[in-house]
């Protein structure tokens, strides 16, 4: 808490970059690196950002900006409705919360590597949900092998140009202030 604390105080984000271990419980059960790789990343921050939103680490942390990082999108809108829908049914135990967990979402930051490109609509729904012209950063991921680069952002035809600008610098700018 004091670490958060000091965040919030000198204006500086917290990310949460996804991590993977063979030795996990839910991973070390599967034969493949193709199914490793599509639920390892996206479990870790799952699990982190149920435990940030509903043990109200928003409102106790208000100006605090927190970053997800390289998990995908599609996992983001499920986590919106799922969270929205438990939090109905037992707000006794997030007692903190005064609105629902996908309120909290939209004002976290994401980074779009890998992006999910497979069903333009489904991405765009996905970008509505978390109101990715605002919440969205560009990352390439790398030298790795499935890096992105920017054009991949440019591409999708729903985005305006605003949007494209925001998405590829301006969010990241006004986020850490530069």
């Amino acid at each position: 808490m004091p670490l958060y604390a000091e965040l919030e105080e000198r204006g500086m984000p917290l990310g949460f970059h996804a991590g993977t271990n063979q030795n996990d419980s839910m991973t070390s059960t599967m034969n493949k690196f193709l199914s490793a790789h599509t639920i390892s990343f996206v479990t870790c921050n799952m699990t982190h950002l149920s435990n940030w939103v509903i043990d109200g680490l928003n409102k106790r942390f208000p100006a605090l900006k927190v970053i997800w990082i390289e998990s995908g999108l599609a996992w983001v809108p499920f986590m919106m409705q799922r969270l929205d829908h438990e939090y109905q049914l037992r707000q006794s135990e997030a007692p903190l919360l005064t609105r629902m967990p996908s309120e909290y979402m939209r004002e976290m930051y994401y980074t779009s590597q890998p992006l999910e490109m497979t069903d333009l609509g489904l991405l765009e729904s996905t970008f509505q949900a978390m109101d990715a012209e605002h919440s969205l950063l560009y990352s390439s991921d790398w030298p790795h092998w499935d890096f992105d680069v920017p054009g991949r952002i440019m591409s999708i035809p729903f985005l305006s140009e605003s949007a494209n600008r925001n998405i590829l610098g301006e969010n990241a700018r006004k986020l850490f202030n530069l």
